[in-house]
């Protein structure tokens, strides 16, 4: 047997592909929620109301989301110009420290800027961070052909032990009794709460209103069809007249600096400091939002919101039901798997030779 391409793919396909994904997922899950010896209806109701049912369950889905919203905006876009950026984990922390540096109350004190100085200073010191972290494995793979998925991978050990000697060391908060975190962000500089009560900040409108004009960069202006041309076929868009190295490196600066604002508006928006533990796999996952939302700015939306939910959700159904909270990365793992086959799918029939 063999794959051959489909011409012209049906609507009927292109629709049922993501149903019956998620189909599959659902049927998978359960038999794992059927062997750990719960019920099917009380635990998925007790998952759907852990994620949306209440005010606080629906703001702890939403910030969550936050950061996976602009990890996912990182891995889409460079995915899209086949730049296969892995390191999304460090830029997050390179950016997180980068803020903390700008903002953070270093010996008591921090900048004698005003706010409206000061926060913007900030974002930009994080998006820089991101992007240069980035810029190195872009420039290697664009001019030697040094594999940007080994390069951007081993740079979240590097940013990590970076990140761990600076919380012990120089940017090591005085008042934390020994704990390894960064010193304080300026409390000026910390991020409005959109539902009062609630984690929920102004980050997410950003993330928001980041996701969009990614997609009318991606979609309406000639930089973003030559990132997708890039794509497509490098080779192609060279002979074109399209400038693939510019293009790499524009694609590296903007997903760079996705990822290392996603570190400044955790620190500013929900944390207030940096730590080791800030992020719990931010980077990785979006990763998958990004597959998830098939390269699609306003999919990684959509796509974040439900990672999200399904791992707040399963926080609650665990204490409830006793399924262990593994089963959200199964579910999460299942869905993926699941739509790049169904997504393929539609794009290739089975032909028996």
């Amino acid at each position: 047997m063999r794959l051959e391409k489909r011409q012209h793919p049906s609507a009927v396909a292109c629709i049922a592909a993501p149903v019956g994904a998620v189909l599959f997922t659902l049927l998978v899950s359960s038999l794992l929620v059927l062997w750990a010896g719960a019920p099917l209806g009380p635990t998925y109701a007790l998952l759907l109301h852990g994620a949306l049912g209440s005010v606080f369950a629906l703001t702890e889905t939403l910030t969550r989301a936050t950061p996976l919203i602009l990890t996912g905006l990182a891995a889409a876009l460079a995915f899209r110009a086949r730049l296969f950026n892995i390191g999304a984990e460090g830029q997050l922390y390179a950016g997180a420290l980068a803020a903390v540096a700008v903002g953070g109350m270093h010996g008591g004190v921090g900048l004698d800027w005003p706010p409206g100085l000061l926060f913007p200073a900030l974002l930009l010191a994080s998006a820089g961070a991101g992007a240069l972290l980035l810029l190195g494995p872009a420039l290697l793979r664009a001019r030697l052909g040094v594999d940007e998925v080994v390069t951007t991978l081993l740079l979240n050990f590097i940013v990590l032990l970076l990140v761990s000697a600076l919380l012990d060391g120089p940017m090591k908060d005085p008042l934390a009794m020994g704990w390894p975190q960064s010193v304080a962000l300026l409390r000026d500089l910390e991020l409005a709460r959109l539902v009062p009560r609630t984690r929920l900040h102004t980050g997410l409108l950003g993330a928001l209103a980041l996701a969009l004009v990614l997609w009318a960069l991606l979609r309406r202006t000639l930089p973003g069809f030559d990132v997708r041309a890039v794509g497509a076929n490098a080779r192609a868009a060279a002979f074109a007249g399209v400038p693939v190295t510019r293009t790499v490196v524009l694609v590296a600066l903007l997903s760079g600096g996705l990822a290392g604002l996603a570190g400044a508006i955790e620190v500013a928006g929900r944390t207030g400091y940096v730590t080791l533990d800030m992020s719990p796999g931010y980077g990785y996952g979006g990763i998958v939002i990004a597959m998830l939302a098939g390269l699609h700015p306003l999919g990684v939306v959509a796509a974040a919101i439900f990672v999200a939910g399904v791992l707040v959700g399963a926080d609650s159904m665990s204490r409830a039901v006793g399924v262990p909270t593994y089963l959200a990365d199964v579910i999460v793992a299942t869905a993926l798997l699941a739509v790049l086959v169904a997504t393929q799918l539609t794009q290739y029939r089975v032909v028996r030779q």
